[in-house]
């Protein structure tokens, strides 16, 4: 194979990656804009903001608990090695809000919420909903995208806030029936480990994971092709681009929250 082949397929690959990456920057710019500016759809709003929250309580409490009751059996183990097992209410809470509680939640609304924006819209744009919108002077970004964007936008910390204490919660069960731990002293050394900046930082990287759910799903249902090949794409493409920027996103706001 001539080497200059092969340096210009990787050049075209590159732009086309920056290209997209351009793309999606600008549909957020114009998604999150529209949020702001009139008309409102108050029902688009409250449906996305059930679909989004309420109907993924029972996801994300089932991945915290289950998560938060095996990173106590871990630490456990793992501190049973140095005679540091004392250590489990503490590790398990920190662990939880700085990291596990955040990316896990964000990963879920990725695989669940995601998934279903990208393949209603992809299929709306199929079906010519979309075109019909454009003919009754709907604008499309503002009744498809703003309000679910929105509703990510509140919802998601809320989730997170949710799994944090559940995760808490399921560490706790397992300690103090498990691991002979007291369930008063357990208590105590959550909360006094635990600072405001750990929480800060846990609700706000739950802003950001939604944010980018919700475009994410939004960017690639309107982008969709056409036919059900199209749709399937759309919803695969979307899943995969937001879980790799959530674990992306969550790098680089760790960093910025803790190590300054």
């Amino acid at each position: 194979m001539n080497p200059f082949d092969l340096l210009g397929g990787l050049g075209r690959a590159v732009l086309a990656m920056l290209a997209t990456f351009g793309q999606v920057a600008l549909f957020a710019f114009n998604a999150i804009s529209h949020i702001f500016r009139p008309p409102f759809y108050p029902r688009e709003f409250i449906v996305a903001l059930m679909n989004i929250g309420w109907l993924s309580l029972p996801v994300v409490g089932l991945t915290a608990i289950f998560t938060g009751g095996a990173l106590a059996l871990q630490i456990y183990a793992g501190g049973a090695r140095f005679n540091a097992e004392a250590v489990v209410p503490q590790i398990v809470a920190i662990g939880m809000v700085r990291e596990l509680g955040p990316v896990l939640v964000g990963l879920m609304i990725a695989a669940r919420v995601t998934s279903s924006i990208a393949a209603e819209i992809a299929t709306m744009k199929v079906t010519e909903q979309i075109d019909a919108l454009v003919t009754l002077s709907t604008h499309p970004m503002k009744y498809l995208t703003a309000p679910r964007v929105l509703a990510a936008l509140i919802t998601v910390p809320v989730l997170v806030g949710i799994g944090d204490i559940i995760g808490i919660a399921g560490g706790y069960v397992v300690a103090t029936q498990n691991l002979g731990f007291n369930a008063a002293a357990y208590l105590q050394n959550t909360v006094n480990f635990l600072e405001p900046h750990d929480v800060f930082s846990s609700l706000v990287k739950g802003a950001a994971f939604g944010l980018i759910a919700a475009i994410m799903g939004c960017y690639y249902g309107m982008n969709s092709g056409r036919g059900a090949q199209g749709v399937g794409r759309a919803t695969k493409s979307s899943v995969e681009s937001a879980a790799i920027m959530i674990l992306a996103a969550n790098f680089v706001l760790t960093g910025v929250f803790f190590s300054l």
